[in-house]
């Protein structure tokens, strides 16, 4: 190439950002060292030379249309700017090498194994209590423990059909499981978009790459339910219950709905009769089958939860303990991803299968436990409290980056509430070369794989890679200011 072609290129393309691209002291995915790009990303470098400012721009212009056209959003609550949000997106693909993915896929696959295998325990025999593998205290105390469905058979012995487990990669890259989410996890539909919008905007980027495909997890999980249907002799009803539009994830709601060929509907539009579940229907009562519930426990029945609720189903308990209905995820399963329960997972796997733990847990310490309060007051301004049954980066203290005052006001909930918080070292999560504005920089990143558990047990390829988009922020959620990536398993 002539030197002023070079320059050329040096000058007007992504290359020049990548060329530039300075990663700091975590782990980058990309990048060794400043211009030092890893084996695995030479392949899409080059094809990122070709991308001069009107291509780039071109492609970003087709990403927001796409993102808008289609609806592709999600809601802040309390925010008074408004609450409906086009979902940010990130084009500059996150790349997992084949070798990396087996582990993965093996490990998620152990651990979610381990997790149904605790719940169908837990609501049946409880040996692990008995035997003394886990204090009683941290599964009675439990917020999310339903004691309403002690004893309860479920079909396949499954409680969590549908999970999407947090990893993250710490300053060695080696992969750590942050917490599993169990009840209703959310991000597959942005995954599923995100795919086919970078594939239309840039679809010179997947020449030359083996990417796993991810297309097919509509018809995966639509088998997954119709494995549990309590009725199998006969092509079972399937619908998705859904909170309504103004819930946060009600795109994905719908999304998922068309993806399956289910019907979308919300408590009004079921109820009971006898034993059974009906939809109402234009054409009349229509038995269900199969519910794949976005709804939260205390919500499904206001018989047997809270009664102040509206969103569920009166009487849907009962036809659960009849074996009438399956609930996807089971009720009762947020006690497994308890971030208190969290900690003991690794003996959960050593206990249920006799392995040792494929992904380590990032180190956790339990304010409930007295020798870990005790660490946990001494060092707040290191470590990372996290509430133990929240979720969407709320309530967190980082406390590297919390005030004199933020520290104390944490020092006094914890000490009065100690069971409701876990205390983890400040692990400076992977960072990945990100579009800010027309720079290429890093920012920090974690991976929540999804896994799906019928007959079988699959692990959809790759997953959403969230993104921090605040500089130097560890947030990745989007409710406070993260985005997305596309992921990619390479083949080879």
């Amino acid at each position: 190439m002539p030197k002023s072609e070079g320059k050329k290129v040096k000058r007007d393309s992504l290359l020049a950002g990548l060329a530039e691209y300075a990663p700091g002291k975590a782990f980058d995915e990309m990048a060794e060292g400043r211009g030092k790009v890893r084996g695995l990303y030479e392949g899409l470098r080059d094809s990122l030379q070709l991308v001069d400012p009107p291509r780039l721009a071109q492609g970003r212009a087709s990403l927001e249309a796409s993102f808008l056209r289609r609806g592709i959003t999600f809601t802040v609550y309390n925010d008074p700017t408004g609450t409906e949000r086009i979902f940010p997106f990130d084009p500059l693909p996150r790349l997992i090498p084949q070798q990396d993915w087996v582990r993965i896929e093996k490990g998620l696959i152990q651990r979610v194994t381990a997790l149904n295998l605790f719940l169908k325990d837990i609501y049946g025999d409880q040996k692990i209590l008995l035997e003394g593998i886990l204090p009683p205290a941290v599964v009675h105390s439990a917020k999310h423990l339903r004691r309403e469905v002690a004893g309860l058979k479920v079909p396949l012995d499954v409680y969590i059909h549908i999970c999407g487990t947090d990893l993250i990669r710490g300053d060695s890259g080696e992969y750590m499981v942050l917490e599993d989410n169990g009840r209703c996890p959310s991000g597959v539909s942005y995954v599923l978009e995100n795919r086919r919008a970078l594939k239309q905007a840039f679809p010179e980027w997947f020449r030359g790459h083996a990417v796993q495909p991810v297309e097919s997890y509509g018809a995966d999980l639509l088998e997954t339910l119709r494995q549990i249907s309590p009725r199998q002799e006969t092509n079972p009803v399937i619908v998705l219950l859904t909170p309504g539009p103004m819930n946060s994830a009600y795109f994905e709601h719908s999304f998922l709905a068309r993806s399956t060929g289910i019907e979308l509907v919300q408590g009004c539009d079921l109820f009971i009769e006898g034993q059974k579940v009906f939809m109402r229907t234009t054409r009349g009562p229509q038995q269900v089958d199969v519910i794949y519930r976005r709804i939260d426990d205390d919500f499904l029945d206001p018989l047997a939860f809270r009664r102040d609720s509206v969103l569920g189903v009166p009487g849907l308990l009962r036809a659960v303990r009849a074996g009438q209905v399956t609930l996807a995820n089971a009720i009762g399963t947020g006690v497994a991803d308890d971030k208190a329960l969290y900690a003991y997972v690794p003996k959960l796997i050593r206990f249920y299968l006799g392995e040792e733990a494929i992904l380590p847990n990032v180190p956790t310490y339990l304010a409930s436990e007295e020798k870990d309060l005790k660490y946990i007051l001494q060092n707040l301004a290191k470590l990372v409290v996290k509430p133990t049954n929240e979720s969407g980066g709320y309530g967190l203290l980082i406390g590297p980056h919390a005030s004199r005052k933020e520290i104390e006001e944490f020092r006094g909930r914890i000490r009065k509430d100690p069971r409701n918080y876990i205390a983890q070292p400040v692990i400076a999560l992977s960072t990945h070369p990100t579009l800010c504005g027309n720079k290429v920089e890093p920012r920090h990143v974690d991976l929540r794989p999804f896994i799906l558990t019928g007959k079988t047990t699959r692990v959809l390829p790759g997953g959403l890679t969230r993104v921090a988009l605040r500089k130097g922020s560890l947030v990745v959620n989007s409710s406070q200011g993260g985005g997305s990536k596309d992921t990619w398993v390479l083949d080879s």
